[in-house]
């Protein structure tokens, strides 16, 4: 019987108009939350306009995401393991107000993720700081 820890990401969405907070688990991270700091990335600064849903779309689907729904300021995607078909929910929330793009990344299962969390919003980051 194995004795590693398991712990599902919290559902995705938005809480009280924010990205939720990362669960205790090194699976997930975000830009949404600076006071947990283990979990925790800068938000992208950009000039929000009309194109920039769609930049973000393009983005995230190069990099192998797919849409699974999108509302006003709220974009969220599924990335799976070419693997175990493990999948994981990358959301974006865009803060016009701030000229902000907030990103959470978090795996459904398990516990660890190796960094892979990390490295996709880093990815991201990059590829939408040179796009824009």
């Amino acid at each position: 019987m194995s004795t590693s820890k398991v712990h599902a990401s919290q559902s995705p969405g938005l809480a009280d108009g924010e990205l939720r907070p990362c669960p205790d688990s090194p699976n997930c991270i975000s830009t949404e939350h600076p006071q947990d700091q283990a979990h925790y990335l800068e938000p992208v600064e950009m000039t929000l306009d009309g194109d920039t849903s769609a930049l973000i779309k393009r983005v995230v689907q190069q990099m192998g995401g797919t849409l699974v729904s999108s509302r006003e300021n709220y974009l969220a995607f599924t990335f799976t393991s070419k693997v175990f078909r493990f999948v994981d929910d990358f959301e974006v929330r865009l803060d016009p107000e701030n000229d902000r793009v907030h990103i959470r990344s978090a795996s459904r299962v398990g516990y660890s993720d190796f960094g892979v969390n990390r490295k996709r919003v880093e990815r991201f980051k990059a590829a939408l700081e040179a796009a824009k």
